[in-house]
């Protein structure tokens, strides 16, 4: 048999990840912008005494890292897309970009903790004047980066292959994890902006660590989800309930056929691979019951093997 007659029954795995996704130069210009002011918020943080300032800074530095996070998996996800080295694609790289931006989020929030917690216990003095521009400041980057990242959110088309039907889109997941990360963060910024004020003009200055609390507090919630979102990814935890019931009534309509046993797992953002076990007392090809799936349920590879029984069982 000449190696060019396999060509019909082999596919492409890098399911869509070599095409850059619009998310990814916004991802940088963030990434750029959150990174300096960062820098700035954490220096005017130390020099002027502001825990609620240094807290928002380290919070912002935590997204900086999963911004930085972010733009490589997108970068590494679409250099190595079509490296055979990846058994089902690098649409993983996502999940674990995202996993690692979360353990790293949990040690900011413990920092963030641990310093509002100290000036609660010893307060310093506080230059209210000269920390509240630049809390300012910080709120309109973080605004900035939230019209940046919204203005991504147009539907694409999903990234199995180039026939899948129209209708069927998705949200950048990863750009929408960014988005609501800078999101988060203009939240911080508001509640240091609340401290300083009510600080500078109420005399209520243990209020600038108590919202330092609140941000660790952020923080940790979003760390949390993350790990458990992308971990369940890494660990090929089962797809969506839905998505297997789905697949188990249009291979179970067809006459005398049954599921025995039945795999989905993510290989990417809303992009699936199944391994799909058929017994039937009429088997027929594989080819038969991969054709019954919907184009739309994002079964990008699918492995069916089918068993014959007999009628009675």
């Amino acid at each position: 048999m000449h190696t060019e007659s396999l060509d019909q029954w082999t596919h492409d795995h890098s399911f869509g990840q070599h095409r850059r996704r619009k998310g990814e130069s916004r991802t940088l210009a963030v990434t750029a912008i959150t990174g300096t002011m960062m820098a700035v918020e954490v220096a005017a943080g130390v020099a002027f005494g502001s825990m609620a300032l240094l807290a928002d800074g380290l919070h912002m530095a935590s997204h900086a890292a999963a911004l930085g996070i972010s733009a490589l998996g997108y970068y590494f996800a679409r250099r190595h897309a079509r490296d055979a080295r990846f058994n089902f694609g690098t649409g993983k790289m996502n999940s674990l970009a995202a996993f690692a931006s979360a353990v790293i989020l949990a040690v900011v929030a413990v920092m963030m903790a641990w310093e509002s917690v100290s000036h609660l216990l010893s307060p310093v003095a506080i230059d209210f004047g000269k920390a509240i521009p630049i809390a300012g400041a910080g709120l309109l980057v973080n605004v900035v980066s939230v019209l940046i990242l919204g203005a991504g959110h147009e539907h694409e088309h999903h990234e199995g292959e180039e026939h899948h039907d129209d209708h069927h889109h998705e949200h950048d997941h990863n750009l929408l994890a960014a988005y609501l990360h800078v999101l988060a963060d203009a939240i911080t910024s508001v509640l240091a902006i609340v401290a300083l004020l009510l600080g500078k003009f109420y005399g209520l200055r243990w209020l600038d660590p108590v919202m330092g609390l609140v941000g660790a507090g952020l923080v940790t919630h979003w760390a949390s989800g993350l790990i458990k979102a992308s971990g369940s990814v890494l660990l090929d935890v089962q797809a969506p309930a839905e998505l297997r019931a789905k697949i188990r009534a249009v291979i179970e309509n067809d006459a005398d056929s049954r599921i025995a046993d039945l795999h989905v797992w993510s290989v990417g953002p809303s992009v699936y691979a199944a391994s799909i076990a058929v017994v039937s007392s009429a088997p027929k090809q594989a080819d038969h019951y991969r054709a019954l799936l919907p184009r739309e349920l994002g079964l990008a590879h699918t492995t069916v093997e089918v068993h014959a029984c007999s009628s009675r069982h």
